[in-house]
């Protein structure tokens, strides 16, 4: 099974707290790595925390959550071999995982509604890699 590594800042607190529960519903295990709580936080620091931990493993995935999604997504993407996936609709998701071998999601709280949202995070889930031609590109980046 692999690891997942959850983690927003104030503007995604509250739909990270939905996802918990939704993972938990679900018996889905995971790592919350903050924030605990609705202060205000600056993502970059809790995007380098997930992206850390992520790149450690192959199996490890992570979940990240801001207002927009862009600043988490902007972030994780600055380490090596972390691809970090802005998802905004199923399609997008789904190919996020085909094509690209997305190993973080990251969505925008105030872009998205909670039912979108824990839509995209099954789906994220449970796509696996195709693998192929798919592959080769995956090297160049």
């Amino acid at each position: 099974m692999k690891k997942i590594f959850l983690s927003s800042d104030h503007a995604g607190y509250k739909l990270k707290e939905n996802i918990k529960l939704h993972l938990d519903k679900k018996k889905i295990e995971y790592s919350d790595l903050g924030p605990f709580n609705e202060d205000r936080v600056d993502y970059p620091d809790y995007a380098h925390k997930v992206a850390k931990r992520v790149k450690t493993n192959n199996n490890h995935v992570g979940i990240l959550v801001c207002g927009s999604g862009m600043g988490m997504n902007i972030t994780a993407n600055r380490h090596k071999n972390i691809r970090a996936a802005q998802c905004f609709n199923l399609r997008s998701t789904r190919l996020s995982r085909l094509h690209n071998d997305a190993n973080i999601i990251t969505l925008g709280s105030r872009l998205l509604s909670k039912k979108d949202a824990l839509s995209f995070i099954s789906i994220f889930l449970k796509t696996k890699f195709e693998g192929g031609r798919h592959k080769k590109r995956i090297k160049k980046i």
